[in-house]
């Protein structure tokens, strides 16, 4: 077999995948659009996805919080500015560091999850028996899971962010004995609400992307139990490069708006 020949079919390969995924997100929303809506399944996934995340970002955006916190102070004291940390904290966390963590931790836990969940009934075949049975397990299995990422990656971000503060609060308190009153004055004078809907459209953007990215992966799946960890590997995989790329693209358009 000649190189170009292999090469040729990987091109096909690959733009035929991106055919299908583009045609797997038109289903979606044509499929989330119209009835019957499965309300109680997307409640569901909503607890599955968000409150059994909190102890795992309520940990990492704690710690974030101090540690960032400490890296910064060092090089504000050598410039006579350590009473702008509190600012500094919140800039960081509110536009950057919030969105991006709560998008990685969930893609780990919740893409490779819905991947492997979707994957495993697809190749022992319980989705083709969800179809004989006259159930859309599109509308059941997917259209809830993404909703359900879609609405909550925002709300875990706003919850990492304030843990993530909570966290440099203690800190700074800790270290220039500053109130909790004046802390909160001091890192919330520079936030503005675009930067705080920045944040949540970077969110809801990435939750859609976690939950679209497994469920396709998923849908998919094939080749028995490897398929099933191929699945959940690629839907990590494959939603984190595509976060990165979405969170350029989203900070470039809200640093135009801000004249930056």
């Amino acid at each position: 077999m000649s190189r170009p020949y292999v090469i040729s079919k990987k091109a096909d390969s690959f733009f035929y995948s991106i055919y299908d995924a583009i045609l797997f997100i038109g289903r979606f929303f044509k499929e989330a659009v119209q009835p019957p809506y499965e309300f109680q399944e997307i409640v569901r996934q909503c607890y599955e996805i968000g409150y059994r995340s909190l102890p795992l970002i309520s940990l990492t955006g704690f710690i974030t919080g101090i540690v960032f916190t400490k890296q910064s102070r060092p090089s504000l004291i050598e410039f006579g500015a350590a009473s702008w940390l509190p600012s500094l904290v919140a800039i960081a966390i509110v536009r950057a560091l919030a969105p991006l963590i709560t998008a990685l931790i969930s893609a780990g836990r919740v893409g490779s999850s819905i991947g492997a969940e979707l994957g495993s009934m697809r190749v022992t075949e319980q989705i083709d028996a969800m179809e004989v049975s006259a159930v859309n397990p599109f509308k059941f299995l997917v259209v809830s899971r993404v909703l359900a990422t879609t609405i909550t990656i925002p709300i875990l971000m706003l919850y990492c962010a304030l843990v993530g503060m909570l966290g440099a609060f203690l800190n700074v308190s800790q270290n220039e004995e500053t109130n909790f009153v004046a802390f909160w004055e001091s890192a919330f004078d520079q936030i503005t609400f675009l930067d705080v809907w920045a944040s949540v459209i970077k969110a809801i953007v990435f939750g859609f992307t976690i939950g679209i990215v497994g469920c396709y992966k998923g849908y998919y799946a094939n080749k028995g139990t490897e398929g099933v960890g191929k699945a959940a590997n690629s839907s990590v995989v494959l939603s984190m490069f595509l976060i990165f790329i979405e969170e350029v693209i989203i900070v470039q358009i809200a640093n135009s708006i801000r004249g930056y």
